[in-house]
């Protein structure tokens, strides 16, 4: 798979009315950037005006372009989204719906790759419905893949995941961003999970951006516990207070 053309993902007055503030953000190539929040942050919502879902104001440019606007054919070369849910409605079989996710390449080969680099050669002749939830869970990560997009937006791609796969998944996401130059923006929930794969940190409170920056200089600052209620100790994480 072919790396795209780097380009900066700048955001500006991006937002969702009553779930996002407005918000300016640059995210830059090479990075893995986790994004973290308690519940109702305003974390999927920051996906979701990146991804244009859901009729955000502002604007999203990639080299110029906002992908947003784009046809889905044209479209998946600029911007792949993850979502949260992994309820598939249809009983396809699971390698249709990874090549789902580059609509009008018609390639093939790609797909096997993907698949293949998440472990999927094996059930990828499978009805959906016949997959566990985590192997469910990589077929619906390799589908965000499989277009090669310059930003991907990944709600949760552990979650479900056995440890294995959780490091594997977030292993192969970081190869993607540092060593072929993509946008690539993770929502999470574990803190250690993102203390250990970030480059970069932005955390959600109450529908604004409340920080960015290094992951662990924000991790050991006090706004964990004014965001999340717990601080870090030697044994873990722990109430504040």
């Amino acid at each position: 798979m072919s790396a795209p053309e780097p380009h900066d993902v700048v955001a500006s007055d991006l937002a969702l009315p009553g779930r996002l503030d407005p918000t300016a953000l640059t995210l830059r190539p090479g990075e893995l950037i986790c994004l973290i929040g308690p519940n109702g942050s305003g974390k999927t919502s920051l996906l979701h005006a990146l991804a244009g879902i859901g009729q955000p104001r502002g604007e999203v440019r990639i080299g110029g372009v906002d992908p947003r606007s784009l046809p889905p054919a044209l479209r998946s070369a600029y911007l792949s989204y993850l979502p949260a849910t992994r309820d598939i409605a249809w009983p396809l079989i699971a390698r249709d719906l990874v090549a789902l996710g580059d609509p009008g390449a018609g390639d093939m080969h790609k797909v096997e790759r993907v698949l293949a680099q998440l472990g999927l050669e094996k059930v990828a002749d499978r009805r959906l419905d016949r997959l566990s939830t985590g192997e469910r869970s990589r077929i619906l990560l390799a589908r965000a893949l499989v277009a090669g997009s310059r930003l991907l937006l990944l709600d949760e791609p552990t979650a479900n995941l056995d440890p294995l796969w959780q490091y594997r998944a977030i292993t192969h996401v970081q190869h993607l961003a540092r060593r072929e130059g993509r946008v690539v923006l993770v929502a999470l929930h574990d803190l250690d999970m993102a203390a250990r794969c970030a480059d970069r940190l932005l955390i959600m409170n109450q529908g604004r951006l409340a920080a960015d920056g290094p992951p662990n200089e924000l991790l050991d600052s006090p706004i964990m516990a004014s965001v999340f209620g717990v601080e870090r100790s030697a044994d873990g994480w722990r109430p504040s207070g």
